[in-house]
């Protein structure tokens, strides 16, 4: 009789959409065994540890930290924000995970960009290069690796940021998408869908798993749904691409990285390659994407767009 998995989770305390976070609270609401490695410690530390998993502070740049981080678990979920150590990172895990040799899964954490690019791709951000190299290394490591790449998640600083600002300013979605589509999924299906595929391995049909809402569309019926959620007419404005970029996404002070990575976003959607459905969460999860009504109302900067 097996003895039950334990599963390390790094990115526990990140940022966007805080998929690992949500990841580790759904492991320990089923009893399993969860590590929880983080940056620092600090108040989202301190709340993983109150959910019962034990909580390491390491650096994926140090192959020492994650070689500790892996010691005695089974299973693995590689997830980090955005940063220019990226790709170092993923390949500091896989080389450690190589050496420990006791992963049965390791899931990553990628891009639904990754689907479209290859080596000879220009023009996407720095991250989302570092997203397909990354993926690459993981697939050259020889490690059980499966890949999940969500599209655009609605807790992107595009919309949980951006537009909920010119939202609660103009009552409008001010955007540089022109009448490109785009199909948005919730960080809380993403965090069940690799849930999911830790806990049931064997019901793993694929080696890339990507991640959609339930459908695309142009950013006037985005509004619309928006519209709904809070009770009141939201409509959308299609921005230049420099005047938005000088007026709201400078205002925000990025990081060059993260700033750079916004901006390609935004001129992506633009390209229209935000354009794409999958059927994979609810194939996994078994149940539809959740609905931008429902993250407006369950995500506070959203739903305080007034």
């Amino acid at each position: 009789m097996h003895s039950e998995p334990k599963f390390l989770v790094t990115g526990a305390a990140g940022a966007v959409g805080a998929v690992g976070r949500r990841v580790v609270e759904l492991l320990r609401e089923q009893g399993r065994s969860v590590r929880a490695l983080v940056h620092r410690e600090d108040e989202r530390a301190d709340a993983l540890r109150t959910t019962g998993a034990e909580v390491v502070v390491g650096d994926l740049t140090r192959a020492p930290d994650v070689l500790a981080a892996l010691d005695g678990c089974e299973r693995a979920f590689f997830s980090l924000s955005v940063s220019p150590k990226y790709l170092e990172a993923a390949a500091t895990t896989a080389v450690a995970a190589r050496e420990y040799g006791g992963l049965d899964l390791l899931i990553d954490m990628s891009q639904m960009t990754v689907s479209q690019m290859s080596p000879a791709s220009t023009g996407e951000s720095d991250q989302q290069r570092q997203h397909w190299l990354t993926e690459q290394v993981f697939d050259w490591s020889g490690l059980p690796v499966t890949h999940v790449r969500p599209t655009a998640m609605m807790e992107n600083p595009l919309f949980r940021i951006v537009a909920a600002a010119s939202v609660a300013k103009y009552d409008s979605i001010r955007l540089p998408f022109g009448d490109g589509r785009t199909s948005p999924v919730a960080a809380q299906d993403v965090a069940e869908t690799v849930a999911t595929l830790l806990c049931r391995p064997a019901d793993r049909t694929r080696h890339v798993y990507e991640l959609t809402g339930g459908t695309s569309r142009d950013m006037t019926e985005i509004a619309g749904e928006w519209s709904v959620a809070l009770g009141r007419t939201i409509t959308y404005t299609d921005v230049p691409f420099d005047e938005w970029e000088d007026n709201e996404l400078r205002a925000l002070r990025l990081p060059e990285h993260l700033y750079d990575h916004v901006a390609t976003m935004a001129r992506l959607h633009a390209a229209n390659r935000y354009d794409r459905v999958s059927r994979d969460v609810e194939e996994i999860t078994g149940h539809p994407p959740l609905s931008w009504q429902d993250a407006v109302l369950s995500n506070s900067r959203l739903s305080t767009a007034e």
